[in-house]
């Protein structure tokens, strides 16, 4: 593609520039990403870019914000409880991040500080307090939930793109106990595995919000 001359008459905007940066790292991978890649699909000069967002990390930011404003649509309604709201962002994060599982080690291992995902975790805070759940597990509740999802992403989505997800053999010779277990795994990856590891989180929560 030819590059269109520096500044701001290329049409470029913030989101212009994040969208096509997600579609370049879904297709490529966050190992190729750069932004004189990503000035060569936009038909841009580099320095293009740096008028609207200032430097790679602040682009990996916009990267990051761009996906979990995928995600944000619809998690919550006022009636909601916390349960329900953490119920839906979990499956909202995960559909999010197996349609852009290159994005996931940058939600996983980057500070997610912008408005969208302040939000999200304001609605899932808020409720937790209507509902009565005391503070310092409201604290720790974002910790814990999102811990978990980008823990569980990680291991899910840290393959090579396409692989389908497995749980090793063990040989029961050395890992009888392991091999014992390895029928109750088989399905590793799937969305009744996800909504059982959710619980057993959400349930830690709620035990430690009401002693049940």
């Amino acid at each position: 593609m030819a590059r269109r001359t520096q500044g701001r008459s290329a049409g470029l905007t913030r989101d212009r520039i994040a969208a096509a940066a997600v579609a370049l790292v879904d297709r490529d991978g966050l190992e190729r990403f750069g932004v004189r890649r990503l000035a060569d699909e936009l038909g841009v000069d580099p320095m293009s870019i740096y008028n609207h967002i200032k430097g790679k990390a602040a682009l990996l930011d916009a990267i990051s914000e761009a996906v979990l404003t995928e995600m944000s649509t619809g998690i919550a309604a006022e009636s909601d409880t916390w349960e329900e709201i953490a119920r839906r962002t979990a499956h909202h994060y995960r559909r999010t991040a197996c349609r852009h599982p290159h994005v996931v080690p940058l939600l996983a291992t980057r500070p997610q500080n912008s408005p969208v995902a302040l939000a999200a975790l304001e609605q899932l805070v808020s409720a937790m307090r209507t509902g009565g759940v005391p503070d310092d597990v409201i604290a720790d509740a974002p910790l814990m939930l999102f811990g978990f999802l980008n823990g569980y992403l990680l291991a899910l989505l840290g393959g090579e793109p396409g692989s389908p997800a497995t749980v090793p053999a063990f040989d029961p010779e050395v890992y009888p106990t392991m091999a014992t277990l390895a029928p109750r795994m088989t399905d590793f990856g799937s969305v009744q595995e996800f909504d059982r590891l959710l619980d057993m989180m959400l349930a830690g929560i709620r035990h430690r919000a009401t002693g049940i």
